[in-house]
């Protein structure tokens, strides 16, 4: 006869290892494309490192720390240089559509660290997901030596 505390462990066990196959499933996983436009003004592109963290309304989100490890763009890319379209692609998991929120933000490391971002374009699609679009017009330096002195720019519109 088993114990109760016993029967306990083995369903909380059951319950964790269920719950680990669920999200490590591919199936639950969505790919989004990150379409990146540096500005072409002067001293517009950075050497730093850049993250984003996209959510969706019901305040779900996708972070990507080091936005070049998802880079397309080939090994010897100089990314985030003035006037340059870079794309990025990479899993993670499914968020609701359309993607609403964008957290871009600059380590600021680098021997040019100030970077102007024009925009950033989003599209994302997965199993049973609708295939979605959003675009997010940042238009502002992540910078600590130009307005609006910061090395994040948030854009909300859930």
């Amino acid at each position: 006869m088993t114990t109760p505390h016993f029967s306990l462990l083995i369903l909380t066990l059951l319950v964790l290892v269920l719950a680990t196959a669920v999200t490590e499933d591919p199936s639950n996983e969505c790919v989004y494309t990150l379409y990146v436009q540096t500005g072409g003004i002067i001293k517009a592109g950075t050497d730093s490192n850049i993250s984003v963290t996209v959510g969706d309304s019901k305040g779900r989100s996708v972070w990507i720390p080091n936005l070049k490890d998802w880079g397309l763009m080939g090994p010897n890319h100089d990314y985030y240089e003035r006037g340059n379209l870079d794309i990025f692609t990479g899993r993670g998991p499914c968020i609701s559509s359309p993607i609403c929120r964008l957290n871009l933000t600059s380590d600021g490391s680098g021997d040019h660290h100030g970077w102007y971002c024009d925009y950033v374009e989003i599209t994302s699609t997965g199993p049973h997901e609708p295939c979605s679009q959003s675009i997010f017009y940042v238009e502002q330096w992540l910078a600590t030596d130009a307005p609006p002195y910061h090395l994040t720019a948030i854009l909300d519109g859930c």
